[in-house]
């Protein structure tokens, strides 16, 4: 029998006291997509960084194809066979696409880069995905999909890997983009490469993998084909239980709380127009590019307006002037951004600080933060938001994505805002966190507050929104229940020219 391409037995790593893999193992052959399940803070980051050579493990062993196989950087990973593909590909968007695939490992003639030679090299790796990109595209011109596509390409140039490990690709494209990446990662391994795929999203994984193997605590407790698997079964997989079946009722609208009239930015959203009322939960959704990133920070200050209006209607209105993203905080609104790393969180700070941080005058004391009110409101949020930290001291950057997305809404919550404006909030969580945060979000509108919900994911929207609209082209479409629409009849709409 052939051995496998790589296989990880009882592998173990621990970050001081925090024990982030206990006996994790792994078994995954050439041609096939094996998926790497498990919640966030299951050990899933780890294992893959200990087979990129990025972390040294405390134990356990490592094989490529049946040889002992133990990196000591992730150059020594690549050459020995192993491509990383990171969740979001850090592509140079001011040099070309070929210049971008062969980045760090150009060809050179007579101390020179050789341009031809790096083009075939582009070429080819781009042919084995089937794409048919202009290797002298810039790369800001390239489309999400095609950046994430760019970066898979940029893992296969030069020597082809025996191992390619593909991490959250489809986490931030749309339902069209997606289906790009997934079809290029099957026909990677239909090519005989060993795909080894992490994605939150159990349909994709589904369709996309051969086998899978699930992570929960550090520890590996699944190992088996998907044949005959069902979303059912990843879920309680995954969970440890069941999902019991959503049954709620719309939640009775109240007043009126944040009304956009008309509203245009520098290019998005275009003469934009909705009413958020008190105690729902609304949707926005539409294809990328569509403009709803665009209207959420337009509406919250962050990008300029053109023209039209954002009228805040809360008891808090009066408390400050103008569109910046100060005043709409005094104002009682609050923004948690799609972009949690760059925009929605300061990693490096702790996690009570990242709690606080809008409203510091509650934790403060003759104009200082007061440690000991800090860590008290902290650790109550922490509590409430089952949010997983050792300590509300440790830096946020430690926490895993869904722990670090709880605590951007955890923001929102100490700063007791009336709008909650969120963009993509489950974007790269697992699913047991994904379901803490729809009903944490339910709970807030239960309480009075007003959410404007942004996602590509439809299920999503239909899961946790009382009504939805959808963007097209910069605008605004009417608002529609969901009581009663499936999936398939929003993505008509949202198609629909």
């Amino acid at each position: 029998m052939t051995a496998p391409a790589l296989t990880a037995t009882s592998i173990k790593k621990s970050f001081g006291p925090t024990v982030a893999l206990e006996g994790a193992s792994l078994t995954a052959f050439a041609g096939e997509v094996h998926a790497l399940l498990g919640e966030n803070g299951a050990g899933k980051s780890t294992l893959l960084g200990i087979i990129a050579g990025l972390i040294e493990p405390d134990g356990g062993t490592l094989e490529l194809g049946g040889a002992p196989y133990a990196p000591g950087s992730p150059v020594d990973a690549r050459e020995a066979g192993i491509a990383f593909v990171p969740q979001e590909p850090t592509l140079a968007l001011h040099l070309d696409v070929t210049e971008n695939v062969v980045l760090g490992r150009e060809p050179s003639r007579f101390g020179f880069v050789d341009r031809r030679a790096s083009e075939a090299i582009a070429r080819a790796a781009l042919a084995r995905l089937g794409l048919s990109l202009d290797p002298r595209a810039p790369g800001a011109s390239l489309s999400p999909a095609e950046r994430q596509l760019v970066g898979i390409a940029r893992a296969l140039a030069g020597a082809t890997p025996r191992v390619v490990v593909v991490d959250e690709p489809t986490s931030s494209l749309a339902h069209a983009e997606a289906e790009r990446v997934l079809s290029a990662v099957s026909d990677l391994a239909r090519s005989g490469v060993c795909v080894l795929y992490v994605s939150h999203h159990l349909e994709e994984i589904l369709r996309v993998a051969q086998r899978y193997t699930v992570l929960r605590d550090g520890r590996t407790v699944q190992a088996a084909s998907m044949e005959g698997t069902t979303l059912a079964d990843l879920t309680k997989l995954l969970l440890g239980h069941e999902v019991a079946p959503v049954s709620r009722e719309e939640t009775a609208r109240g007043e009126t709380v944040l009304e956009v009239k008309n509203l245009s930015g520098a290019r998005l959203p275009r003469s934009a127009s909705l009413v958020l009322h008190r105690g729902e939960v609304l949707g926005v959704a539409g294809l990328v590019g569509s403009g709803r990133t665009e209207l959420l920070r337009a509406i919250f200050g962050l990008d300029p307006v053109v023209s039209g209006e954002v009228l805040v209607k809360t008891s808090r209105a009066g408390a400050s002037r103008g569109g910046s993203p100060a005043a709409r905080i005094a104002q009682g609104v609050g923004m948690a951004s799609e972009d949690r790393k760059e925009e929605g969180l300061v990693l490096g700070m702790p996690i009570a600080d990242n709690l606080t941080l809008s409203a510091l005058g509650s934790v403060s004391q003759g104009g200082f933060v007061s440690p000991g009110k800090q860590r008290e409101v902290a650790e109550a949020l922490v509590g409430r938001l089952s949010i997983r930290a050792a300590s509300t001291e440790l830096p946020t950057s430690t926490l895993s994505g869904g722990n670090q997305q709880k605590v951007a809404l955890g923001r929102l919550v100490h700063q007791d805002a009336d709008v909650l404006l969120l963009d993509e909030p489950t974007r790269g969580i697992d699913i047991k966190s994904r379901e803490q945060i729809y009903d944490i979000v339910r709970a807030l509108a239960a309480r009075g507050k007003a959410v404007l919900w942004v996602s590509s994911q439809l299920p999503e929207l239909l899961r946790v929104c009382d009504r939805v609209v959808v963007m097209k082209k910069g605008a605004v479409g009417a608002p529609f229940p969901v009581s009663g629409l499936t999936e398939h009849r929003l993505l008509e709409k949202i198609s629909e020219e």
